[in-house]
């Protein structure tokens, strides 16, 4: 790390401790979370070229909590890094240090709230928006929140404006979305939860013959519902995407859809199971319509569905042949154990043409993946987990995604998290 970055964070803890006189709660805690992968067709089916790869990623995280009164701050310094991405004697760290969270939050009274600054935002199920906790450096956005909490209710209205730098004239930002503007209401009935979500999302492009700069609006709105009751549990998801404009296509509109169901059963307080279908909206290659039809799921936490091996929707698939994911869960605790197992069966929403005879097309099958994991709390403040999955790739993956199914494409990994309390302080 740099010597002005260290110094930054030793400077922010002690002024941090240093309002002991006036602060009722601080506390500090470190995260360290290193991860061993490897990676042999990951993402995609392996190639015949090409080899397998392992390597260890680290999370280093730094918590600092406040509470005085009506306000309420936060600040995460990070640093993200691959074991080995420095040689061993160096002066200098690749990375550096981060702000993950840097945010202040005055409540006006006991129903109404301001956050303003870097945070998390993560809703639901995680599938629009999320915080995406499996890759290390997580998300999260520079935003306004107000938030409004009463009985078993609530209300977030949040927007955001983003730019590259402090510019003295237009300036064209291409980096992430241009502005976002979104509501979620939340309620709890006797064994019913309900949310509802509406999101606009603006993405700035610059037009090729007057150089005007425009921004695209996508509208992302629908419906969460929880249900639990003894031992059953279940949840649906509904969601649409409308917009119009030049950023994706010429002239294109946008209408998708996203459709999730899960079901689970607890048989035991150790053994759970449940069943679930998502189906997100795609487009035939056959349509040669300037409508994109392919549902995109935004801001989601996309590595907790449809497979650890992160085929789909992790950095990749976008405006494609879309999906269907059926899968089943089989949840087992056992003491300071839990353990995993998930295989799911993937299809197409849309037609893919066959490459050899574009007159037709190639089966909706696009192959199955097994899913692995086991966890072990070895300390209160550690935690060990580890994974392996397996993709079994059909012809149409391999049209889609190219590679060879007949390879051994697989995903292995072991994960250490490390997460104990420096200090904490009330008054």
């Amino acid at each position: 790390m740099k010597t002005s970055y260290i110094k930054k964070v030793s400077l922010s803890l002690f002024a941090v401790i240093g309002m002991n006189t006036f602060a009722q709660e601080i506390d500090a805690n470190l995260q360290m979370r290193p991860r061993y992968e490897y990676r042999n067709g990951f993402k995609g089916l392996m190639l015949d070229s090409e080899l397998p790869t392992s390597f260890v990623t680290q999370r280093t995280r730094l918590n600092l909590n406040f509470k005085q009164e009506k306000i309420t701050a936060k600040l995460t310094f990070q640093n993200i890094r691959t074991w080995g991405d420095v040689k061993t004697t160096t002066n200098d760290d690749k990375n550096g240090v981060m702000l993950f969270e840097a945010w202040g939050q005055y409540n006006f009274n006991e129903n109404w709230s301001t956050r303003i600054g870097r945070q998390v935002l993560s809703y639901d199920n995680q599938r629009i928006f999320g915080e995406i906790d499996w890759i290390q450096q997580g998300q999260s956005h520079d935003a306004l929140l107000i938030s409004y909490k009463k009985a078993k209710s609530q209300l977030d209205l949040g927007a955001a404006l983003n730019a590259d730098s402090e510019a003295l004239y237009r300036d064209l930002y291409v980096t992430n979305y241009k502005n976002m503007q979104y509501a979620w209401y939340h309620t709890n009935f006797s064994s019913l939860q309900m949310s509802l979500l509406a999101l606009n999302t603006g993405f700035q492009y610059e037009e090729p013959i007057t150089a005007d700069l425009k921004v695209d609006y996508m509208q992302t709105f629908g419906t969460f519902l929880k249900y639990k009751k003894n031992k059953l549990d279940a949840d649906l998801s509904i969601y649409a995407q409308t917009g119009k404009g030049k950023l994706i296509t010429e002239n294109s509109t946008v209408s998708t859809y996203n459709i999730g169901l899960n079901l689970n059963y607890t048989f035991t307080e150790k053994l759970k199971a449940g069943i679930g279908y998502e189906l997100l909206s795609g487009k035939d290659q056959t349509d040669t319509s300037n409508k994109i039809k392919s549902f995109n799921p935004i801001f989601g936490t996309n590595h907790a569905f449809n497979g650890l091996m992160d085929y789909f929707y992790v950095g990749n698939y976008k405006n494609t042949v879309g999906l269907q994911d059926i899968f089943l869960k089989l949840n087992y605790t056992s003491n300071k154990w839990k353990f995993n197992v998930s295989p799911h069966v993937f299809m197409t929403a849309a037609d893919v043409i066959n490459p050899i005879v574009p007159t037709k097309t190639m089966d909706s099958y696009l192959g199955t993946e097994l899913d692995l994991v086991a966890s072990y709390q070895l300390h209160k403040n550690i935690s060990i987990s580890a994974g392996y999955s397996q993709m079994f790739g059909s012809d149409t993956m391999e049209v889609l995604k190219t590679g060879n199914k007949g390879l051994d494409n697989n995903l292995g990994w072991v994960m250490v998290n490390i997460d104990p309390r420096i200090f904490t302080f009330s008054k």
